[in-house]
């Protein structure tokens, strides 16, 4: 299967990396072919101008080149991941251009939707579990990414993933056992069919 993971960070020594690393690892050694885009890196503008807005009366719809171009990146892989830092309980704001932006109309929703096979939101999270639980932010982010995103632009198959306490300092071995977690998820990405 080829993956795309799209990595949102803006430093690349930060931990997101490291586990985008090792989520990568995981994915080569099932097998997978991946690309990552590394959205600051990128040169991406993650601003919708005039030019990306939906025109709601066209049949077709027409984007800037750089839109073009990241449709175009994204089609050719059969499933897609996302790693990011969990910021005011939602994705990064380059991550949210991204997605407003290349997740357009007419691409991911609308007369058309996204025909990827699986989508990984992988997050994450400097407060502990028990944070997230206590008002439900947890559900709140899964309905959001699973339902209100993927699910509405023709991803059946959506998964969230919490890493949790990435910001205060820890061992060395629960560093390790995050990276662990990102390992096995890249190891264990594909949809398992159900035996008949």
């Amino acid at each position: 299967m080829k993956v795309l993971t799209v990595v949102t960070h803006p430093r690349r020594d930060s931990l997101t990396f490291a586990v985008a690393k090792r989520f990568e690892q995981g994915l080569l050694d099932a097998g997978h072919e991946v690309e990552v885009l590394d959205l600051y890196r990128s040169g991406f503008n993650p601003a919708l101008h005039e030019l990306d807005e939906p025109d709601w009366s066209a049949s077709i719809q027409q984007f800037s080149s750089e839109v073009d171009d990241e449709i175009k990146r994204m089609e050719k892989h059969d499933a897609l991941a996302f790693i990011f830092p969990l910021w005011w309980w939602n994705m990064p704001a380059m991550l949210k251009g991204y997605i407003d932006r290349v997740w357009n109309y007419g691409v991911a929703y609308g007369p058309k939707k996204l025909s990827h096979q699986q989508v990984l939101w992988l997050s994450l999270v400097g407060a502990p579990k028990e944070k997230l639980e206590k008002r439900k932010y947890d559900q709140m982010i899964q309905h959001y990414f699973n339902v209100g995103i993927a699910d509405y632009c023709g991803i059946k198959h959506s998964k969230v993933e919490f890493l949790f306490e990435t910001i205060k300092d820890k061992s060395t071995e629960y560093m390790e056992d995050l990276l662990d977690q990102a390992y096995d998820l890249g190891l264990n990405y594909e949809i398992k069919k159900a035996s008949i």
